[in-house]
């Protein structure tokens, strides 16, 4: 039985489900470096399953490989990235509702953050991939005797090595694995190469209600790749990496940029335009509020794809 305790956030009951989810998903904070490591060298913490012999006697004992999982069930919609991403998709047997990439990822009605045992045992499967367990999913999962993979929220760029890592050992996809682990490492280093951002100040609002997230966590790491400066960062008292912001100071601070990681609850730059006072904002009348997409909440092999859109509307701005 195989079980990592997520480490995901403290104080969620302090804010919406929207933080929840995110919390629980993918944003993180520690005390470390806001930028964090890109290379992911010292990240590949599971080795590939292996025969292994004792050593010579007048006999020989032989220890079989442990079995790879034939049916996968991913309750994580970052897992169930990396798992397509490192070729095992094959193994994968039902996803969450909140699974909606990549489309041949067979989704179903089952939620991982509401999650229903007698539900996901209906798959018949040996391994669960969760990132989050509300109190009892994991005894319920052992007591079936199904085994249980956590891989909660990342707070480093290495994290997101050690999981694709530990996902390319557990279902023998090592190679795929290192090789993808190799290539997010290259693509991170391109896109931050001299620092595109640096002297530009940004917003990453959240929700509506302006909680946002600071350098200490995983995405604020991501844009400290690119030179950009975190407006949340010194309004986080507390350390805790999800401040909520007042209307008064975004509009005091007046950042570069402002994102909207809302933007598929509708929001969007011209609603942000119609709130009391943001119409004064630089970044509002110069048209530099950009949505984002759920990438903005994963931290899997896709951190690429939400640096490649963070680096385009730095260099918009600056154009």
């Amino acid at each position: 039985m195989r079980i990592r305790i997520p480490r995901t956030p403290h104080r969620l009951g302090r804010i919406a489900v929207v933080l929840l989810i995110l919390a629980a998903a993918g944003c993180g904070g520690d005390d470390g470096s806001a930028t964090g490591p890109v290379s992911g060298e010292t990240a590949t913490t599971t080795a590939a399953p292996t025969t292994t012999t004792a050593a010579p006697t007048t006999t020989s004992t032989e220890v079989p490989a442990p079995a790879l999982p034939e049916s996968i069930v991913s309750l994580s919609a970052t897992a169930t990235e990396i798992l397509f991403a490192i070729g095992a998709g094959g193994q994968v047997v039902a996803v969450d509702d909140q699974s909606t990439y990549p489309v041949e990822a067979p989704m179903s009605a089952l939620s991982g953050f509401t999650p229903n045992v007698e539900s996901i045992a209906g798959y018949d499967p040996d391994l669960v991939v969760i990132s989050y367990d509300p109190g009892d999913l994991v005894v319920g999962l052992e007591a079936l005797g199904i085994d249980v993979l956590m891989q909660g929220a990342a707070n480093a760029i290495d994290d997101t090595y050690a999981q694709i890592a530990e996902l390319g050992g557990l279902t023998g996809h090592v190679d795929e694995a290192a090789a993808l682990n190799t290539a997010i490492v290259a693509e991170l280093e391109a896109l931050a190469e001299g620092q595109p951002g640096a002297g530009m100040t940004y917003f990453h609002e959240i929700d509506s209600t302006l909680y946002s997230a600071t350098s200490s966590t995983f995405l604020g790491r991501l844009y400290a790749l690119l030179g950009l400066e975190n407006i949340a960062d010194p309004t986080d008292e507390d350390g805790w990496g999800y401040p909520q912001l007042s209307p008064e100071y975004v509009i005091d601070v007046d950042p570069d940029l402002i994102f909207l990681a809302d933007a598929e609850w509708g929001v969007s730059a011209e609603t942000v335009a119609a709130r009391p006072g943001w119409d004064t904002m630089s970044a509002v009348q110069e048209g530099n509020v950009f949505p984002l997409d759920e990438t903005a909440g994963r931290w899997g092999p896709r951190i690429v794809d939400f640096l490649i859109t963070v680096r385009a509307a730095v260099e918009e701005a600056s154009g």
